[in-house]
Formats: structure tokens, C-alpha cells, sequence
């Protein structure tokens, strides 16, 4: 076959194996055999792999996966992706219901689904063809996950065009589910191979989006529902409902039973109908979700930064079960907090398999009087997080002794100490617990994001004594890794090189590094922007940091002692000594702003939030969530929210979009 008659083949097999996927995957209706299939995909992969310039983004041959990459990539969101807000009181439907009607001046119609608990993915499309996905993140940026995402069979790579034309581009939101049926038989599997089984479906399907290699997510029962449009060049819909029903010809496949509604009582009936069944669907879910069907009437109601006003998610109540507790054990966190843990006689709770369950503090443990023995009720909170509940009352049953935690930590046997409810090992330094939670929290995505610095590595580091402290870290060489079980000269060049690599790390990074109590990335950013140096936060005093935005007395009590401290200062000393240069923020030369607070409320036309975001700090300043009489400036945009009241009676400057803009660029 001439090359040019193998492009047209190439093209009719490519169109061809589109159309028999989204049959057999979306539509449930398949027309030919697997057999067939196959034998209609190996004839196009013959095809480009002789003539490889043939390939095409959107091929059914680039599902399989390609070679693994060495990070991911982060790419902010078309619009932001909001949550939703949520009750699990059928009082405050009652009130969403009132508001609604109250803005619009009707009683809205409604268009209910279920909330799907899975991993929320945004999926780009340029001229038709699938270009990009990432990850929810923070809302605003998110992990770029496409060549994972490709792997999904349900997935167009290409819109369907049959019906009618695709636009320029296109964005929607989904949820990367697996269903409860394919999560047992993935965890069976990976047992098998020795590794550790995933907790529940939703982690296995955020795990499956985050493998570095798109081979191994290919291998993943993954799947793809779309529900919502965040970005159309030319839609032809004025309501959701239509909007779905466009993506559905378009080639997605959509969540399932979705279902209008005028009142109240149709509501209740929908929630309490998928609360009935919800044990029975091979797919989990978290709740129902109310949302105003007509577009129109969305944009009336708006936004919250945080949240759509038009929209509800009404919660079930946790899943519960009765096992009994053979064990308490304690654990040791990063920070030293011991935490009771009951081990528990297996038990299955919505179709996950549950073995242990926080106890949280010792006065938890007090006030439910639970020993060991003790027959008790468990639930998984927010069906994720598994707790106990209460006692189950048995009579005439010789009980365990009462639980105390214990005097000294159960790994360093360093006296502990109590702070409110909780204890604490107050051997921050030579506790070997804390050491390996501290060195991954150290070279976590947030921190110096070292690749391939996981928990079990951390863990060998440790046992093995090639790590007693932080600064050991950069003194490994490739030998030492080597050495390591499971570590061959590849992994080891590899994780040496990107130690090697955080040498130079941003003074924010590091700030978060360290593991200071109460200190998350926002904070970090906020005490690197205002100090700029590491030398000059050592010497700041606790008024200097609570005039920051986000920081109180307590936490300035934490960060100021942690920094004091003789010990954390020479541990600290010695991570320097290895040669780490920190990089100050980079600031603008309009230093009119720097330090200053701004405050977003609304949708934004010219910038997302990130882009927003960048742009306060290129110059200096600081965002925060929230109005108060520390910040400068409130950006209104479309459709702003009770902020704007707010600052007005503080008497903050109010800028629109345009005005901010020009102030940044000025």
C-alpha cells in the first residue's frame, strides 16, 4: 500500500474504532465482537507504526500509554472549579429552596444527580480533539494529567460529530470514578503482587490519575462521567439539562439518572430514593446534588469564591457497621502526636473493607469508655476516614482494662507531654517516628518536592541509619541508595539526582519543609513575601508576625518558639551548611504594594484566580479569602458576594477588574 492510500485507511480504522468504542463503552450497545476490534486496531497500529507520521493525538493507539514522566506539569482551570455547598439537613434545602426564589422572583426549576465520590478532572477540548486534563488541585491550578487520562476507554479522544458540530473549544468537569465491582478485583491484584491496596475507590482512582506511568493507569478500571460545562465557544442550550444532553451526542458519557424538579417534595423523594439504594449501586456516591436547571438563571444567582449559589449537595449520613476492637494501638504523627488507633476486626462499610479506626485523643477515648474487646459501631466519616462511634452495651461480658496512653512515646520512649487533649513526644529531633514523617513531609510536592521521596523510602532511610536528620539528605550519594532494598543504580542515580536538584529551593518551600506547627502553604508564601529571608523571620517578633494576614496569637506562639528553639536552630544550621541556596521571592519593583492584602469576590472576565493570584505576588502583596481590617483592597467582579458589604463598612478600597489590572501592570 502506497503512503498515501495508507492515510485514508489510517483515517477511515481511526473514525471506524472511534465509533464501535463509544458504542461499546458509552452507549452499552456494542456491534461487532472483541475479535473484530481487535483486529481493526492492530491493522491501524501496523499502519503508523510504519508510517509513525500517520499518528494522531486523538488515535484509539494512544490509549495504551506512553513512557513515564518525571513530574507532573500544573496548568490553571479554564474557569475555577468550585465546591458546592453542602447540609445534610433537609431544613436547609428548605431555605437553599427560599433563597432561590427570592433571587429569581419564581420558584426555579431544578436539575437533581447524584453526587458521585470519585477524583474531579477538568477535560479540554481544542477543534474536537482532546487536548488536556488536570487534576481539581486548590480550584484555581491543577496537575496536568492528560496522558493518564487518555488511557480511559469511555473517553473520546475526538467528539463525536454525527449529530452536530464540535466547537472550538470546549471544557467540562467530571468525576474519575471506579466502580466498587472493579476496585475489589484491582486490590485482589495488587495484593498478589505484594503491593498495598488501596483504602476505598476514590483513592484508587486519584492514585490511578497520579501514576507517573500513563502504562500502569491503562491497566486501571477507570472511568469517566462528565456533569458540568465550564467553558463553550458555541452552545446551544439554555439549560443544564439540554447542555448534557448536547455533551451525551458529543461522545461523554454523562452521570447517571439525573432527574427535573419543581418542588420540594420531588427533591426529597429523588435524596431518599439513591439513600434506599445506595448499598446496592455498584458505584459510590456521597449525596444527591440540587442545582438550578436554566443557565440564565445561574448567572443571576452567582458565585461565592468558594461555592455556586445556585447549587445544594445534600449529604447522606455516614455509612455505618458493628465490629469489634481487638487492639488500641498508638501511632506517632510528624508533629508528635500520639494518636490511639483501634484495631479492629475486619469489617465491610459501603463496600470497603475496614480494619482500623481513629480514636483521635485521649479524652475521646475517656468520654467513649472503649477497651479492648469492646463490641462498637464505626462509621466512615465523610465515607472515607474510618472512626468509632460508641459502645455497644453487652452484658454479663468481663471487659478489657482501661485504655491510657501511655507515659512515653511507644517509638522513643521520650516522656511525653499534654498539651489540651492531646499528647505529644516532644523528641521532635530523635524520635524516629517523626523523623521519617518529617523528611516526606520535608520533600513533599508542597515542600522541596523531591521525586520519588515516598513514604517507604523515607521509612529506609531511616532504619537502614543513613538518615538521623534533615541534612543527611543531601550528604547521600549514589552508593549509599544502591544499597537499599528494591533500589537498583537507575533509581538510585535517579532519586540522588533529584536531591541534588532542591539545592536551590524557594524560600516558601522550604518554610513549609521544616514542618513548622500550624504552618500550611499559605502561610508559608505569606511569611517568605513579608521576610524575604531566613534570617530576618528568625529575628521577628510574634506582634511582627501577627500583623500578617492569616497568622494569630497561637500560631505566632508556634512559629516563634519552633524557630527559637537550640536544637531546631542547629538542625536547621546544618540543611544550610550542605550547600542550600533559598530563593527569595521574586518581587516587582512596585514596592507601593508590598505587604498589602487583596480580597477577590466575584467572576473574573480578563483573569482566573490563579493568574489574579500571581499577580498580587508578582508585586508584592498578599491574597487572602476573607475581608477584614488588614486588607487593602477588594476586587469586585461579576456578581459579587457579601464581601463587598463588608468592605465597604471597613472602609476597604474597592477596585473593579479593570482597576486592578491597571494597578498590577503599573
Amino acid at each position: 500500500m502506497a503512503k498515501s492510500g495508507a492515510k485514508i485507511r489510517a483515517g477511515q480504522l481511526r473514525s471506524e474504532l472511534q465509533r464501535h468504542s463509544h458504542l461499546y463503552y458509552v452507549e452499552s450497545k456494542p456491534e461487532i465482537e472483541d475479535s473484530e476490534y481487535d483486529l481493526l486496531f492492530d491493522e491501524l497500529r501496523t499502519l503508523e507504526q510504519k508510517w509513525p507520521e500517520l499518528i494522531t493525538i486523538d488515535s484509539p493507539t494512544q490509549r495504551v500509554g506512553t513512557e513515564p514522566q518525571k513530574a507532573f506539569g500544573t496548568a490553571a482551570h479554564s474557569v475555577p472549579m468550585l465546591s458546592l455547598d453542602s447540609t445534610k439537613m433537609l431544613e436547609d434545602l428548605v431555605r437553599f429552596d427560599r433563597r432561590m426564589q427570592e433571587n429569581l422572583g419564581i420558584a426555579p426549576e431544578y436539575l437533581l444527580e447524584p453526587k458521585l465520590d470519585g477524583a474531579s478532572i477538568e477535560l479540554v477540548y481544542e477543534e474536537g480533539v482532546f487536548v488536556r486534563a488536570v487534576t481539581r488541585g486548590n480550584g484555581q491550578v491543577g496537575e496536568v494529567v492528560t496522558e493518564n487520562v487518555r488511557t480511559i476507554s469511555s473517553l473520546p479522544l475526538r467528539l463525536v460529530e454525527s449529530k452536530r458540530i464540535a466547537p472550538k473549544v470546549l471544557a467540562v468537569r467530571g468525576e474519575v470514578i471506579m466502580y466498587l465491582s472493579e476496585f475489589a478485583g484491582l486490590n485482589n491484584v495488587m495484593q498478589a503482587k505484594g503491593l498495598e491496596p488501596y483504602a476505598n475507590p476514590r483513592n484508587s482512582a486519584s492514585g490511578s490519575l497520579r501514576q507517573l506511568d500513563s502504562r500502569v493507569t491503562a491497566e486501571r478500571p477507570l472511568e469517566v462521567l462528565i456533569f458540568d460545562i465550564l467553558q463553550c465557544t458555541e452552545l446551544p442550550a439554555d439549560s443544564d439539562l439540554v447542555g448534557l444532553g448536547i455533551l451525551r451526542d458529543w461522545g461523554f458519557k454523562i452521570a447517571p439518572e439525573l432527574k427535573l424538579a419543581t418542588s420540594l417534595n420531588e427533591i426529597e423523594e429523588y435524596y431518599k430514593s439513591y439513600e434506599k439504594r445506595r448499598d446496592e449501586l455498584d458505584y459510590e456516591i456521597d449525596g444527591v446534588v440540587v442545582k438550578i436547571n436554566e443557565l440564565q438563571a445561574r448567572k443571576e444567582v452567582g458565585n461565592t469564591s468558594h461555592h455556586p449559589r445556585w447549587a445544594l449537595a445534600l449529604k447522606f449520613e455516614p455509612r455505618k457497621a458493628v465490629t469489634r476492637i481487638k487492639d488500641i494501638e498508638v501511632s506517632v504523627g510528624r508533629t508528635g502526636k500520639l494518636t490511639p488507633v483501634a484495631v479492629l476486626d475486619p469489617v465491610v462499610v459501603g463496600g470497603v473493607t475496614v480494619s482500623r479506626a481513629s480514636l483521635h485523643n485521649r479524652e475521646e477515648v475517656e468520654r467513649k469508655g472503649v477497651r479492648e474487646g469492646d463490641l462498637v459501631t464505626i462509621q466512615r466519616a465523610g465515607d472515607v476516614i474510618p472512626q468509632v462511634v460508641k459502645r455497644i452495651e453487652e452484658k454479663d461480658l468481663e471487659r478489657g482494662v482501661e485504655f491510657k496512653i501511655p507515659p512515653v512515646c511507644p517509638v522513643c520512649e521520650t516522656e511525653v507531654v499534654e498539651r489540651g487533649p492531646f499528647s505529644y513526644c516532644p523528641n521532635r529531633f530523635g524520635c524516629v517516628a517523626q523523623l521519617k514523617r518529617g523528611i516526606l513531609h520535608f520533600g513533599s510536592r508542597e515542600g522541596l518536592d523531591i521525586e520519588g521521596l515516598g513514604e517507604e523510602v523515607c521509612s529506609l532511610l531511616v532504619d537502614t541509619g543513613l538518615l538521623s536528620e534533615f541534612a543527611d539528605l543531601f550528604s547521600l550519594d549514589v552508593e549509599d541508595l544502591e544499597n537499599l532494598e528494591r533500589f537498583g543504580r537507575k533509581s538510585a542515580e535517579n532519586l540522588y539526582k533529584a536531591i541534588q536538584e532542591k539545592k536551590s529551593v524557594e524560600f516558601h518551600r522550604f518554610i513549609f519543609g521544616l514542618g513548622i506547627p500550624e504552618v500550611g502553604v499559605t502561610v508559608a508564601k505569606n511569611l517568605a513575601n513579608t521576610f524575604h529571608s531566613l534570617s530576618v523571620l528568625q529575628q521577628a517578633n510574634r506582634e511582627k508576625m501577627e500583623s500578617i494576614d492569616g497568622i494569630g496569637s497561637v500560631m505566632s506562639e508556634q512559629i516563634y518558639e519552633f524557630l527559637h528553639n537550640d536544637i531546631t536552630a542547629s538542625r536547621i544550621s546544618a540543611i544550610l551548611h550542605q550547600g542550600i541556596k533559598l530563593i527569595p521571592p521574586q518581587m516587582s519593583r512596585n514596592s507601593e504594594m508590598s505587604g498589602m492584602t487583596f480580597v477577590f469576590t466575584g467572576k473574573l472576565n480578563q483573569l482566573n484566580r490563579a493568574e489574579a493570584r500571581e499577580a498580587v505576588e508578582s508585586v508584592g502583596g498578599k491574597v487572602s479569602s476573607s475581608v477584614s481590617s488588614k486588607t487593602k483592597f477588594l476586587v469586585v467582579g461579576e456578581g459579587p458576594g457579601s464581601k463587598l458589604q463588608k468592605a465597604i463598612d471597613l472602609g476597604v478600597e474597592v477596585l473593579s477588574e479593570n482597576e486592578f489590572v491597571d494597578k498590577v501592570k503599573s
